[in-house]
């Protein structure tokens, strides 16, 4: 048997071992964090949110009550349109252009960071300016900002049954008339749209095999996602979805992912929540009613520093919008960015006879 004397010198060394290991673990959860690392999201800014989302799940059974009485006011199914943005609608011309003569088959939401001086967009249609919050690139802000845009769309509208996420770089790939009908349908057959909403499906890129996902999944430290997302359900996907109204209403009331997906990064170079909490969320409550690509179209041949290839007025062309539409799904692309404000010209003069003739 050994002597005290002689094992304790063992001991020391396993407890010291094991204490390192815990506390490097661990660290991240229980040591105060840097400026850099703590949350975006203050407790006040939480709340808010949580009272909205609250907010719009009591609206959205409300609705029901008036949708199931179709016969008295005959609402035609509507898409809402939600703009997240930090800078100007540069491209607000070319939107009211596309929405013109179809009042009451759209809205219309934007999320203004109000950190930034926007210009009054120059369009007539109405548009919702939510109250917003700052949001910063790579972080659960996008996140938050998302939701709010679903949030007041659900509550300010019962008839709002798809939801296009959408960024001030967005343009249209076709018209109005054949965006709705590739969704709600004809709009002369609204009850069908109605009846139909819990087969409704969502488009939202799903993606499960990208070679940078393991370094992303343990962006905010090792077991940090853990028990509530393993890796092998973390996915990654486009932020510009279009989602039906059941998975809008599936996002605003889950509480448990968010919570993991609105802790810091330790590697802030891995960090884009708003490409993961989404189509991860989706993923794991209903991934058959999701098409798993995204109707908004991107080029990222020639990327920098994270951002996809910018299009600039030499390129505008009715060659690129047919190129731009072309998809491997069953659907066409809807829409497309990234686009350059000077594009503004050369799109107005191709808007009629090319992006608006399908």
């Amino acid at each position: 048997m050994l002597s005290s004397s002689s094992s304790s010198p063992f001991v020391y060394f396993v407890t010291l071992f094991l204490s390192l290991f815990f506390l490097f673990l661990f660290a991240p959860q229980i040591l105060p964090l840097s400026k850099q690392q703590q949350s975006p999201i203050s407790l006040q800014g939480e709340l808010d949110d949580l009272h909205l989302f609250q907010e719009a799940t009591v609206a959205s059974s409300r609705g029901f009550f008036k949708i199931s009485h179709l016969g008295t006011t005959n609402p035609k199914p509507k898409i809402a349109f939600l703009f997240i943005t930090n800078s100007d609608l540069i491209f607000a011309p070319l939107w009211q252009q596309f929405f013109q003569g179809n009042d009451n088959l759209f809205n219309v939401y934007v999320h203004a960071d109000p950190s930034s001086k926007l210009s009054t967009p120059q369009w007539s249609i109405k548009a919702n300016f939510i109250p917003a919050k700052p949001t910063e690139r790579a972080s659960p802000t996008l996140i938050s900002a998302a939701r709010r845009l679903l949030a007041n769309a659900i509550i300010d509208d019962p008839f709002n049954l798809y939801f296009a996420l959408l960024s001030q770089h967005c343009v249209p790939l076709h018209s109005f008339h054949y965006i709705y009908t590739s969704l709600p349908g004809n709009p002369n057959a609204a009850s069908k749209a109605f009846l139909t909403q819990p087969s409704h499906k969502s488009y939202i890129e799903i993606l499960s095999n990208e070679p940078y996902l393991h370094n992303r999944y343990v962006a905010r430290g090792e077991g940090a996602m853990l028990p509530e997302v393993s890796f092998d359900q973390f996915r990654v996907g486009s932020q510009f979805f279009v989602l039906a109204k059941r998975h809008a209403l599936l996002v605003l009331k889950e509480r448990k992912l968010w919570r993991k997906f609105k802790l810091p990064c330790l590697d802030p170079n891995s960090c884009y929540p708003e490409e993961h909490y989404f189509p991860t969320l989706l993923s794991m409550h209903d991934p058959k009613g999701c098409s798993h690509y995204t109707l908004t179209r991107v080029n990222w041949t020639d990327s920098v520093d994270g951002h996809p290839h910018t299009y600039h007025p030499p390129e505008v062309s009715s060659d690129l919008f047919h190129t731009l539409r072309k998809s491997n799904w069953s659907h066409s692309y809807f829409f497309a960015r990234k686009f350059s404000p000077d594009c503004l010209k050369p799109l107005m003069a191709i808007a009629r006879d090319v992006i608006f003739r399908d």
